[in-house]
């Protein structure tokens, strides 16, 4: 560490143990040797919690499941017997055929990973280029970019097991509402 900092190992020592204060010159210095943002040189570690074992589970049918019908979409909502979930498993029958069919892409809190079952879709997304996912294939992105999934060249539709994520209690609610 004393190295990459570019500042000697007694110093380093008594500023972990707050006998000595960096000025901001050397604590610019240190930032830019390990490629660090100055706020990251102050932060303070977040305690990890260990998770909660709560023995929860839930079995999901498309029988049992929350059905929400969009233009482009069937979603199947999945297990949503069980609240304060981090994961939504949705079963998605996918219609739309063309991005000016779909609309403008959908943006939304937290990740999603998305498992072709039948057919082969077409994902759209902000800052990369169209790429086609075929049945048993997968795409797992950051859903806060904005995305589309449409039935791709040669299909009428597409079927896809997605499971959303995010820490926000209140992901399935906006899902829910989402029009995409």
């Amino acid at each position: 560490m004393s190295e990459a900092a570019g500042i000697p190992v007694s110093t380093l020592s008594k500023v972990e143990h707050d006998r000595l204060t960096l000025t901001y010159d050397k604590l610019q210095q240190v930032s830019q040797r390990l490629q660090l943002r100055m706020s990251d040189l102050f932060a303070e570690e977040e305690e990890e919690q260990a998770p909660q074992v709560t023995g929860r589970r839930s079995i999901g049918t498309l029988e049992t499941a929350a059905r929400v019908e969009t233009e482009n979409y069937d979603y199947h909502y999945l297990c949503t017997d069980l609240r304060k979930k981090r994961m939504i498993p949705i079963v998605t029958r996918i219609r739309a055929r063309s991005t000016s069919e779909f609309g403008e892409l959908v943006k939304h809190q937290g990740e999603e990973f998305i498992y072709v079952i039948e057919g082969a879709i077409e994902v759209h997304s902000e800052f990369y280029d169209p790429v086609v996912i075929k049945a048993g294939e997968s795409i797992y992105l950051d859903s806060t970019m904005g995305h589309a999934y449409i039935a791709a060249k040669g299909y009428e539709e597409a079927t896809v097991l997605g499971v959303c994520s995010s820490a926000d209690e209140g992901l399935i609610n906006s899902l829910m509402s989402l029009r995409g």
